[in-house]
C-alpha cells in the first residue's frame, strides 16, 4: 500500500497514518489468528505465533518496538531461569521500573490524546504477562496446600522453552490491546490439551458465531464512536462557553465525554476478542453438558450493557477491561491480603495505585484510580445499607438500588475525565466546574457509613459483595 493511499484513507476517518498503520494490523490478527489453526506442529506453532506477533508490530510501530519488547521479555525469562524463588518478584518490580520509564520518555498519554499512537500500549500488555509468568513458575516451587485456586490452575512446574516462551508473549499479535491471558492455557491450547482436547463426543467448539458477533460488535461500537467524538471534544472543558454552562448541562457534558471515549475501547476490545476467538484461544469451557454452547470468557475482555447499566461500582471491574481487572486481582490484590485477614481500602487503594502507575504516570490516571478505590469502596456502603433493609419495604430497597445506579453513573464519568484528560490543570478545571461532587458524594457516603453502621438482614447469597 503506497504513502499516498495511507494518507488519504486517513484523512477520510480522521486519523493519523500512524494510527491507521496500527488499526490495519490490530484489524490483521483476526485473520491471522485464523491461520495459526493450519499451522502443523506444536514448534511450528509456537514460532508462528512469536514471528506473527513480531511481524505485525515491526509494520505497525517499527523495527525499534521489537526491541522495546525483548526487555521485560528477557527481564521475565533471565529471573526464572537465575533465581526461581524470587522470579516473580524480580521481573514485578523491573518490569515495571522499565514500563515506567517507556511512559515517561514516550510521554504516551499525551501522544495518544493528539491521536499519535506508539508501541507503549502493547508494552503494557507484555509487562503483564511476562509478570504473571514469573510468578507462576515462583508459585510452582510452593506447596500445594496453601495455595488460592487461580494458583494451584496457573502455577508452572516445568519452564517453558525459549520459543513457547516468545510464542506466548507475542502470539500473534495479541500484546497490541491484550486481552492478557495466562502461560498454562497458552501451552494447553498449542498443545491440544486441557479443554482444548477433543471431548469425549469427539466434538469441537466453532468460532465463527461468536467471531462473527465480536466483528459485528466492533463495527457498530466504531460507528458510534466515529459519530459521537466530534460532537464532545475534550477540549470543551477549557473552554470559555463550559464554564458559561449550568451545572447540570456540565455534568451532562462529562457523562456524554466519558460515554464517547468508551466506545473506543470497546471497539479495540471487540477487534481483539474477535482474533483470540477465531484461533481457539478465546475458548473456556461448554456452557452445558450437552457440548451446543461454546463460552468464549477468555477472549472477552468488556461487557458493555454490564458497563454502561452498572448498578453497583463493584461491578464496573467485572465488566471494564476484564483481563486486566483479573490480573490485578490474583497478581496484586490477593497477594497483599495476609492470610486469614479480609482485604479492606488499603489493598484495594494500592491495587487501583498499581493499575494507575501501569496507565502512565501522568497526574489524571492517579486521580482517577484514587478517585475509583472512593467510588468502589462508597457503592459498598450504599449497597450494605439496601441489605439492611428488611425485605418487606421492598419499595426503599429498590430506592436504594437506583441510588447506587445513579451514584455509578454520576462519580465515574466524574472520575474519568482525570482518564481522559490526563493534565492536572485541565482534571481540576473539569472537577470544579461540578463543584468536585464526584469526590464529595463518596467522602459524604463513607462518613455516612461510619456514623450508621449496618449488620445485614439476611446472610449473602449474592456475588456483588
Amino acid at each position: 500500500m503506497g504513502s499516498l493511499d495511507m494518507d488519504s484513507m486517513a484523512a477520510s476517518i480522521g486519523v493519523s497514518v500512524a494510527v491507521l498503520r496500527f488499526l490495519l494490523c490490530f484489524v490483521a490478527t483476526i485473520p491471522v489468528s485464523f491461520l495459526w489453526r493450519f499451522v502443523p506442529s506444536r514448534l511450528g506453532k509456537h514460532i508462528y505465533a512469536a514471528a506473527s506477533g513480531a511481524f505485525l508490530s515491526y509494520l505497525s510501530f517499527g523495527f525499534s518496538s521489537n526491541l522495546h519488547f525483548l526487555v521485560p521479555m528477557t527481564i521475565g525469562y533471565a529471573s526464572m531461569a537465575i533465581y526461581r524463588p524470587l522470579s516473580g518478584f524480580i521481573t514485578f518490580f523491573l518490569g515495571f521500573a522499565y514500563l515506567i520509564g517507556c511512559h515517561v520518555f514516550y510521554m504516551s498519554g499525551d501522544a495518544w490524546k493528539e491521536g499519535g499512537i506508539d508501541s507503549t500500549g502493547a508494552l503494557m500488555v507484555l509487562t503483564l504477562k511476562v509478570i504473571s509468568c514469573s510468578i507462576n513458575y515462583n508459585d510452582g516451587v510452593l506447596k500445594e496446600e496453601g495455595l488460592r485456586e487461580a494458583q494451584k490452575k496457573n502455577r508452572l512446574i516445568g519452564m517453558p522453552s525459549l520459543i513457547e516462551y516468545f510464542g506466548y508473549c507475542l502470539c500473534c499479535g495479541s500484546h497490541f490491546a491484550g486481552p492478557v491471558f495466562e502461560m498454562k492455557d497458552y501451552l494447553e491450547w498449542t498443545e491440544q490439551k486441557g479443554i482444548w482436547g477433543v471431548s469425549e463426543k469427539g466434538k469441537r467448539p466453532s468460532p465463527y458465531g461468536a467471531m462473527i458477533r465480536a466483528i459485528f460488535q466492533a463495527a457498530i461500537c466504531m460507528a458510534l464512536y466515529l459519530y459521537l467524538v466530534p460532537q464532545f471534544p475534550l477540549t470543551r472543558f477549557t473552554e470559555p462557553v463550559y464554564q458559561e454552562w449550568g451545572f447540570w448541562k456540565r455534568l451532562g457534558y462529562q457523562y456524554m465525554a466519558g460515554f464517547t471515549a468508551r466506545w473506543k475501547y470497546y471497539f479495540i476490545w471487540s477487534i481483539s476478542e474477535a482474533s483470540i476467538i477465531i484461533s481457539g484461544l478465546g475458548f473456556s469451557g461448554w456452557a452445558d453438558e450437552t457440548l451446543t454452547k461454546a463460552k468464549w470468557d477468555r477472549a472477552k475482555n468488556v461487557d458493555i450493557l454490564g458497563v454502561e447499566l452498572a448498578k453497583s461500582a463493584v461491578q464496573i471491574p467485572l465488566y471494564w477491561n476484564i483481563q486486566v481487572s483479573t490480573w490485578l486481582r490474583h497478581y496484586v490484590y490477593e497477594r497483599i491480603v495476609k492470610p486469614g485477614k479480609k482485604a479492606g481500602f488499603f489493598q484495594l487503594l494500592a491495587t487501583q495505585t498499581v493499575s494507575a502507575v501501569w496507565h502512565g504516570l501522568y497526574p489524571g490516571y492517579i486521580i482517577f484510580f484514587v478517585q475509583s478505590a472512593l467510588m468502589i469502596d462508597g457503592s459498598k456502603a450504599i449497597y450494605r445499607w439496601q441489605q439492611a433493609i428488611p425485605p418487606k419495604m421492598a419499595t426503599l430497597r429498590n430506592v436504594l438500588v437506583l441510588i447506587n445506579f445513579l451514584y455509578t453513573v454520576v462519580v465515574l464519568n466524574y472520575s474519568s475525565v482525570g482518564f481522559m484528560v490526563l493534565s492536572l490543570h485541565e482534571t481540576i478545571i473539569a472537577f470544579k466546574s461540578v463543584y468536585y461532587i464526584g469526590t464529595v458524594i463518596p467522602i459524604a457516603v463513607l462518613l455516612l457509613s461510619y456514623l450508621v453502621p449496618v449488620k445485614p438482614v439476611r446472610p449473602k447469597t449474592r456475588k456483588e459483595e
